[in-house]
């Protein structure tokens, strides 16, 4: 078990503790439950989805890199697929404010990036900011997502977002976690490759600016993020926070990063390069490449 899950794991009911510690005991537990393993759970513990969501929250918050704030937020999305998404919030010294993660993108991202195909509810241990309300409105669920929080009865994104701003407004039909591919060709190595096709993945209906990052461990373990743009522009998530949202929950450490590219257009009206530099520079990782795009 990674050490991250230590605390939160010893206030867990020890009926949910026995019945998790084969599903942990990967060192690089992918921060996700199968169907399968959600049913485990269910069977072991009596609880029903809400409750058993409300009992692992501690172990998504556990996933957290709150390095600036010190403030955990954990959060579960709940795929239709039956496969639950852990996420929590990431900040970077060294890097603006800018570049934070809020929990609830942690975890949307993280469903988005596995090949989810739209998310049913999603459990948070506070209450969604502002930020993240818009972020969850670029979703093909939209205002329907129901949000679950300690304490309170389930209510939709739509009673937490009354009088909604979204892309329905500006007229985009594909929405973020509808399937896209930009058509952008496969070259070079493995990890330039998976760069292109993170940017032929990217939700970006705004700028027409697609792009994706690419990140290799030192074991060779690869892992790549899609720009996800926003209505309200400043939600936008970019491409290396993606990479680096699923590097972390799959328990690597930003000492571990390599290699890392960066697909997108030169000619494109947003540029990640700068930004994407900047972030991996404050977190060690010196070695950046950048494919284009064509």
């Amino acid at each position: 078990m990674h050490s991250r899950f230590h605390y939160a794991f010893a206030q867990l009911a020890e009926n949910l503790q026995s019945a998790l510690t084969p599903i942990l005991a990967d060192e690089h537990f992918p921060a996700l439950l199968t169907a399968e393993q959600v049913a485990v759970l269910q069977k072991a513990t009596g609880l029903d989805e809400d409750a058993l969501a409300f009992a692992l929250l501690p172990l998504a918050a556990a996933c957290a890199r709150a390095d600036l704030s010190h403030f955990n937020v954990g959060a579960i999305a709940r795929g239709v697929s039956g496969t639950w998404y852990f996420g929590g919030n990431m900040e970077f010294i060294g890097a603006t404010m800018q570049q934070t993660v809020h929990a609830e993108q942690s975890a949307i991202s993280h469903a988005w990036l596995r090949g989810e195909k739209s998310l049913q509810a999603i459990t948070v241990n506070y209450t969604p900011c502002g930020h993240c309300r818009q972020f969850m409105n670029e979703l093909n669920s939209g205002l329907t997502l129901r949000i679950n929080l300690p304490g309170r009865a389930p209510h939709t994104l739509k009673d937490y977002l009354p009088d909604a701003f979204g892309p329905k407004d500006l007229e985009i039909k594909t929405l973020l976690m509808d399937d896209q591919d930009h058509g952008y060709i496969l070259e070079g190595d493995a990890l330039a490759q998976a760069a292109i096709t993170a940017a032929n993945r990217s939700h970006m209906p705004y700028s027409k600016s697609p792009s994706g990052v690419a990140l290799e461990c030192r074991d060779g373990t690869i892992f790549s993020g899609s720009y996800a743009e926003n209505a309200a522009f400043n939600p936008t998530l970019p491409p290396l926070q993606g990479a680096l949202n699923l590097l972390s929950l799959n328990g690597y450490d930003y000492p571990d990063i390599q290699r890392a590219i960066l697909a997108e257009r030169a000619d494109a009206p947003l540029i990640q390069w700068d930004a994407t530099a900047a972030t991996l520079r404050a977190l060690g990782c010196q070695s950046l490449d950048r494919v284009l795009l064509s």
